[in-house]
């Protein structure tokens, strides 16, 4: 793997990675195009730290003392696997071994409940990986497949809306090698620094401007958002209908999605709330739940309206009389106005109740904080999974059997049905700095296998590459970590808990 000078002088020395496709020429001291594999005195080795996770508390990143199996620090290890159950040694850091026609850098035995475990841990390349953006905003972000923007370069389009939140779906192959170069350079990029939990500002096509960060809260246009929606307007009639009874004549929640009012809704009408002849624009779905009463926006309940007065139209005088009370309300309480029918029916604005006032505070507290969320996509590919078994589809069948636990830096991951091992994860729940990148160009993610040892040798693995927690020691540098309380013990995961030892 290293070219020398015809003398052989070490500082001469250039060396091939093979880590990726690109095979970047590295010279002495310097490192490679990923900045992740340099030349170090002649020896190709990975910059960053493999990095460790354990359960006990209070080590404060101090190193994880690898025991033998006796207790005794710093033994060798004999052979025998390890007893310790609070340490795991994640893929990040690890390197990688693409393409595998090797095995994976770290086969790591260990024992859980004096079952023998091994956990198989590498460094993937993905360039089938995107990303899956929930905005949680009322806010109309872009129409549905609008291009989605990074420094002018498409890296991805809007995807279906849901409950509360805008999705964007960014990434992909296409992005990464099916456009122009800087489109693929742009998506990789915008994607690492989404998944290492960066701020990254986009733009959509015909859309806004937001800025997003896994974990904080969306700003779009500028203005940072607070709270999601509690509900549509219909939900939002039906869990609140009771507080305003007695307090007010009508009440109209303005809504994108299903604008609602009480006094046609199931939920007034169960109260015996009376008909105000209102009359709604939009496009009636059932009683008291008004599809489309404005085009989407940024304005009340995410449509393009200020005044909400502008989805009303005259009251029917036969039902409608003067002092008659309403409350128009958006879907996260951010707006609310208070008005009373004056002798023409028109409806004035006037001083809210103090009760009243209470109830769209109550709206405002049940609308939870707004947030971005970053999950991770990607197909564990063929190549991949041939580090782990000389067989990779028993890889696959023992997955969708549960019989392999597949984590990321040790967060659990979401296994799609269906053929490969698609899987989706939580960034936040990732240790820091879990991703890097390839300038193919593709991301690098963590990815663990675990399972008992049996049925790692069952599936063909690469069991002469089994190695013990000594000699992970004595693989290079360390960082330990604790481990994140939200995430499950991988080895509590693995399938032999449920079908017993």
């Amino acid at each position: 793997m290293s070219e020398k000078a015809a003398t052989g002088d070490v500082k001469a020395a250039i060396i091939v990675c093979d880590a990726c496709p690109v095979r970047c020429r590295i010279r002495l001291d310097t490192a490679g195009a990923c900045d992740r594999y340099a030349n170090l005195g002649g020896v190709l080795v990975r910059v960053d730290p493999l990095v460790v996770a354990e359960r006990v508390a209070g080590r404060d990143g101090a190193m994880v003392p690898f025991l033998a199996k006796d207790g005794a620090a710093d033994g060798d290890w004999d052979g025998a696997l390890v007893t310790d159950e609070s340490r795991f040694v994640t893929g990040i850091g690890a390197g990688t071994t693409y393409p595998d026609y090797k095995p994976a850098p770290f086969i790591v035995a260990s024992q859980h409940e004096g079952v023998d475990m091994v956990t198989v841990v590498t460094e993937g390349i993905f360039s089938y990986c995107g990303a899956k953006l929930k905005i949680d905003t009322d806010r109309h972000l872009g129409a549905e497949t609008a291009t989605v923007r990074c420094q002018g370069e498409p890296v991805g389009h809007v995807t279906t809306s849901e409950y509360g939140s805008q999705m964007l779906a960014l990434g992909g192959v296409r992005h990464l090698t099916g456009g122009g170069k800087r489109e693929g350079q742009v998506t990789c990029e915008t994607m690492l620094a989404l998944c290492n939990k960066e701020a990254v500002t986009l733009a959509i096509d015909g859309g806004s401007e937001v800025v997003v960060q896994a974990g904080k809260p969306p700003v779009v246009d500028g203005t940072a958002e607070e709270r999601m929606r509690v509900g549509c307007g219909s939900a939002t009639i039906g869990m609140f209908a009771p507080t305003w009874f007695g307090h007010v004549d009508e009440v109209v929640v303005v809504d994108d999605h299903i604008t609602g009012v009480l006094s046609e809704h199931e939920a007034g009408k169960h109260l015996g709330i009376q008909p105000t002849g209102i009359n709604i624009a939009g496009r009636k779905s059932t009683p008291g739940r008004y599809f489309r009463v404005a085009e989407p926006g940024s304005g009340w309940g995410g449509t393009t309206i200020d005044d909400p007065l502008a989805i009303l139209g005259p009251f029917d005088n036969r039902k409608a009389r003067p002092g008659l009370s309403m409350l128009m309300v958006s879907t996260t309480g951010e707006d609310a106005i208070y008005y009373v029918l004056d002798e023409a029916l028109r409806p004035q604005p006037a001083a809210m109740p103090e009760a009243l006032a209470a109830t769209v505070a109550l709206i405002r507290e049940n609308c939870e904080p707004a947030l971005c969320s970053v999950l991770f996509m990607a197909g564990a590919g063929g190549s991949l999974r041939a580090g782990v078994t000389r067989n990779p589809v028993r890889l696959t069948r023992s997955v969708k059997d549960s019989l392999v636990y597949v984590s990321c830096g040790g967060a659990p991951v979401f296994i799609w049905p269906g053929g490969g091992i698609t899987l989706m994860v939580d960034v936040m729940r990732m240790p820091e700095r879990s991703f890097g990148y390839v300038p193919t160009p593709a991301l690098v993610a963590p990815i663990e296998f675990t399972m008992r040892l049996d049925d790692y040798r069952a599936l063909g693995g690469h069991m002469d590459r089994v190695v013990g927690w000594q000699q992970v020691d004595e693989s290079g540098e360390r960082r330990a970590i604790g481990w994140g309380e939200a995430n499950p013990w991988p080895f509590a995961q693995s399938a032999f808990l449920r079908r017993g030892k």
